[in-house]
């Protein structure tokens, strides 16, 4: 489809929708220790994650927050300064980052290891 059509569906969807939109890939060691085949997850409140381009290539922080509206994640630690000297901050495109460690919940058990069986 055309690049316009493409980017209206994805601002005008509904919160259930950009919520999938959110999806990070898991790291080498995540995946090979993982029970299914999982390339990617929704990054949770907690996940240990690694910048993987940009300006903070390299860094690994946990996710301080997520805003499905916006799209991005927001890392502790990683923060800019605007004018006034204020700290803010800074949002990452979930495809520029790699989950490096989860958060355990019910089904990240599930999915992860054979011990959620």
């Amino acid at each position: 489809m055309k690049r316009k059509t493409e980017r209206r569906k994805r601002y005008n969807a509904s919160m259930h929708e950009k919520r999938a939109f959110v999806r990070v890939h898991l790291a080498k060691e995540l995946k090979e220790g993982a029970k299914t085949k999982k390339r990617s997850l929704l990054v949770n409140k907690g996940d240990t994650v690694k910048v993987m381009r940009g300006a903070h290539r390299g860094k690994s922080a946990k996710v301080q927050k997520v805003s499905h509206a916006k799209g991005l994640v927001y890392l502790e630690g990683i923060s800019t300064r605007n004018a006034r000297g204020t700290e803010s901050a800074l949002g990452f495109q979930p495809s520029n980052l790699v989950i490096t460690s989860v958060k355990e919940t019910p089904y990240r058990q599930k999915v992860m290891s054979a011990k959620g069986e």
